[in-house]
């Protein structure tokens, strides 16, 4: 059987954990008999279908322009030159099923393909780009936590914030007219998929608040992408931390930053991400680094491992409502503790005092005071390492995945 994954973007142009968790289920199962491939959007220039087919996963590198946020926001309306890539792709691949992992910068005319041509497709809800234009449910006006959509009216104000500009306010109506659309296009898109699969409980919960719980709304665990590497020797004297992650505002790191200059005594903190993704927002936190931070960029997968595994913590300071955080996750497969903001999927992942601790989240002084703790009773944190339970292995959710598609196909498990 053939599945064809529908993804805004991927390896190696760009690093997340839906990148990760794409490839890593595609590979997974071209390895267990599927003939398993990759669409996606790609940021090279031009418009142009490069598609490599080398074993194990085919790629379907789609090209169609500049992408900047105001054409990716319209892109969900209209894009000829991905919509015909899409269509070559599918002539070219003949899936049979799709599985949408995220469709942000991609036209909703590809699902429409999809019926047309009598495929089923099942959709992933990573973020809340579905119901958020934002995809974080946070605003561009204070960077604030959002509810959702009232009424599109909120979503509105979010898109003029965004723009940078006072004169947007002129075109607020036609803003206003294009987020109800969107809001309705979306949600027709949701209830026409096959299924519909959520990373935790948080986000199931909150989709069914919103009318999305239709047709079939599954808790659906995306599990660690870990591998067995020997675990290094700690040094003891001092506390290791380690945040692996995107560097943007909504991740707060500098919130962690701002809160360790405060902290007197011996420790390290090491953060890996992409520096280039928000050159901005990158140089804000080296301006607040002092000497014990260690910035490492992007690592591969076995540097990850190997991070972790090394840290007397992984620290995850969000501030939005995090749907799965698939570090938090690979952390505890590593063995290694979490400290994070008691937000969203992540109160469901961490259990405070036994495997890790819940911060209140963008709260200065509790993460000074709390790693003023542990700097001064560094095994408290160490201690947890005998309590730290790891997850299911990867492969019992490829099973899992699995047997969703063929219940889709109609066949046996």
């Amino acid at each position: 059987m053939k599945v064809l994954h529908l993804v805004h973007q991927y390896l190696p142009e760009s690093v997340g954990g839906t990148e990760l968790y794409t490839e890593a289920l595609a590979q997974a199962l071209a390895e267990r008999g599927w003939q398993s491939a990759v669409f996606y959007r790609s940021y090279r220039a031009g418009s142009q279908l490069v598609v490599d087919a080398a074993a194990p996963v085919s790629t379907y590198a789609a090209s169609g322009g500049v992408l900047d946020p105001a054409l990716r926001f319209l892109a969900t309306w209209r894009h000829p030159q991905l919509h015909a890539h899409w269509e070559s792709a599918l002539d070219s691949f003949r899936p049979d099923l799709v599985h949408v992992q995220h469709l942000m910068g991609l036209p909703l005319s590809l699902l429409a393909v999809l019926r047309e041509r009598r495929i089923p497709y099942l959709v992933t809800l990573l973020d809340y780009w579905w119901l958020c234009a934002n995809a974080n449910l946070l605003t561009n006006h204070g960077h604030q936590r959002c509810g959702g959509p009232r009424a599109s009216l909120n979503c509105t104000r979010c898109v003029v914030a965004r723009s940078g500009s006072p004169l947007a306010w002129g075109a607020s109506p036609a803003l206003w007219g294009l987020l109800v659309d969107r809001n309705r296009q979306l949600r027709s898109a949701l209830a026409e998929a096959a299924a519909l699969l959520a990373p935790s409980e948080f986000v199931r919960s909150w989709y069914a608040s919103q009318g999305a719980g239709t047709p079939q709304l599954v808790r659906w665990g995306v599990l660690p992408l870990g591998e067995e590497v020997s675990p290094p020797q700690l040094d003891s004297s001092q506390l290791n931390l380690l945040y692996v992650g995107g560097l943007a505002p909504n991740k707060g790191v500098h919130v962690l930053l701002a809160a360790l200059r405060k902290v007197v005594g011996r420790v390290r903190l090491v953060v890996a991400g992409d520096e280039t993704s928000d050159p901005g927002y990158v140089a804000e936190l080296h301006q607040l680094a002092d000497s014990r931070v260690h910035f490492v960029g992007r690592l591969n997968r076995r540097q990850v491992w190997e991070q972790m595994k090394g840290a007397d913590a992984v620290l995850v300071p969000s501030l939005w409502h995090e749907t799965f955080c698939l570090v938090a996750h690979e952390a505890l497969a590593a063995g290694t503790p979490v400290v994070a903001s008691a937000l969203g999927a992540l109160q469901e992942t961490v259990q405070d005092g036994v495997n890790g601790f819940l911060l209140a989240p963008g709260d200065l002084l509790a993460w000074q005071e709390a790693l003023q703790h542990w700097v001064d009773e560094r095994q408290r944190l160490r201690s947890l390492r005998a309590t730290v339970t790891p997850p299911r292995q990867f492969l019992q959710h490829v099973e899992q995945v699995e047997s969703i598609y063929r219940a889709q196909l109609g066949e046996r498990p």
